[in-house]
């Protein structure tokens, strides 16, 4: 499996409430809580971002709270696959768990670019900066990782 789009770029610490303000958590359909995505710190991410999109962040990534709604609205959103330095655990868990791929690599994380396109190959873990020629390497998703990740998340894999 693969993801190929453009680079939206941020710093370390990337909290939840960031990527989902709580004063919009009481919105219950997925699209339109994605509208407001990352909007405390990127006011343009929902106008531009475009569906296959990769986000790529520096350290800990999706820190702060444990609400489910972070990952859901990122990938709700059109991004593809998230790369960064490091991610809070609760963030990485619960990315699995609604079936959004996000990989652990620091070099990536640290010589992409905002606006750069990257193609990501989540069989080899090799991410591959198109527009620098650059490629860097991660460590795959285990294989039933992988299944979890094609089945849409846990609630897929489990119902298939």
């Amino acid at each position: 499996m693969k993801a190929k789009g453009r680079v939206f770029k941020y710093g370390d610490n990337v909290d939840t409430d960031v990527i989902i303000p709580a004063r919009y958590l009481n919105i219950q359909d997925k699209k339109e809580l994605s509208s407001h995505a990352m909007e405390d710190i990127d006011k343009d991410f929902v106008r531009n971002v475009e569906k296959g999109d990769i986000m790529v962040a520096r350290r800990n990534f999706g820190c702060g709270s444990s609400r489910e709604h972070a990952p859901m609205v990122i990938k709700e959103s059109g991004i593809s696959c998230v790369i960064a330095d490091t991610f809070a655990r609760i963030f990485f868990r619960n990315a699995i768990n609604i079936g959004l791929p996000i990989l652990e690599c620091p070099d990536a994380a640290e010589f992409i670019s905002a606006g750069d396109e990257v193609e990501v190959d989540f069989d080899t873990g090799v991410i591959t900066d198109i527009t620098t020629g650059r490629s860097f390497n991660a460590e795959p998703f285990p294989e039933f990782m992988q299944k979890i990740i094609n089945s849409n998340g846990l609630v897929g894999y489990i119902n298939s």
